[in-house]
């Protein structure tokens, strides 16, 4: 609907390629650079501030010849079954008993070809601590060209902080909070994807900006779901200028309303 209604080849907020805002680039470029002695790193965030489109930025270094990337996601957070990913990964074919000695053999091959491994664990938070010694002890048997990358919200920094887990947060030599996002740069996030596809800054109104950033609250995922939701909500009036009134019909719908708002809601 959006691209019929202004004549547009990408929808504008569900674009794939999106570019890394300067708190992502930071942590994106640190992560290779460590990357190149071995290194344990985390990156940690709330909900919906960024952390997946970090992700996706590394595991595109995947199509690079002299990277490989992999990624786990939480649905595997065991041990064997991340060695099973390594394996599917690495193409390898072996039984279960000599998989870890294969790994590392791979891991001295890739070395050798000049290639840099990327492990990417995504919500770590969930790994058990065992699973995770485990894995960091595999790699410590592996050449010294590696970063294993975990990601989570912020209890992962809690549990590594407790006492029990020191021998795991004194293997990190880098980590990254992405944080909230302050209005300048939610406001300079609109106006970039509106120019990527070619639309002007005056598609939405002032008023409307200024309230879909508050309602954000910082958040970069709820800033796009309500910037797109109201662009839809824009030409289904059939009309080119997103006004505070549409941004209001989307936030009146139940999923945007807070949890007590809902309550009071059924009270009354």
């Amino acid at each position: 609907m959006i691209k019929s209604t202004f004549g547009l080849k990408d929808t504008p907020f569900y674009r794939d390629n999106l570019e890394l805002l300067p708190q992502q680039k930071k942590a994106f470029e640190y992560i290779k650079i460590h990357s190149q002695h071995g290194e344990f790193s985390a990156i940690v965030g709330e909900l919906g501030v960024g952390r997946s489109v970090l992700r996706e930025h590394l595991e595109r270094l995947n199509k690079e010849r002299a990277n490989v990337v992999v990624s786990i996601s939480r649905t595997m957070h065991t041990y064997l079954n991340i060695l099973h990913r390594f394996a599917i990964a690495f193409k390898l074919d072996v039984k279960t008993a000599k998989l870890e000695q294969a790994l590392i053999q791979v891991a001295y091959n890739h070395v050798k070809n000049n290639k840099t491994l990327y492990v990417l664990i995504d919500e770590a938070h969930l790994l058990d601590m065992t699973t995770l010694r485990k894995s960091r002890l595999l790699f410590d048997k592996s050449p010294k060209k590696y970063n294993l990358v975990l990601w989570g919200q912020v209890e992962l920094m809690h549990y590594l902080a407790m006492s029990i887990n020191e021998d795991l947060k004194s293997r990190i030599t880098y980590s990254h909070a992405i944080l909230r996002l302050n209005n300048d740069y939610l406001k300079a996030y609109i106006l970039a994807e509106l120019e990527a596809v070619r639309l002007g800054a005056n598609v939405f109104d002032e008023a409307a900006t200024e309230l879909i950033i508050r309602s954000s609250q910082g958040n970069l995922r709820l800033c796009r779901n309500l910037c797109y939701a109201s662009l839809t909500t824009c030409c289904q009036h059939q009309k080119r200028v997103v006004l505070i009134s549409h941004v209001n019909e989307v936030l009146i719908q139940p999923h945007w309303r807070s949890h007590d708002e809902l309550i009071k809601q059924q009270i009354a």
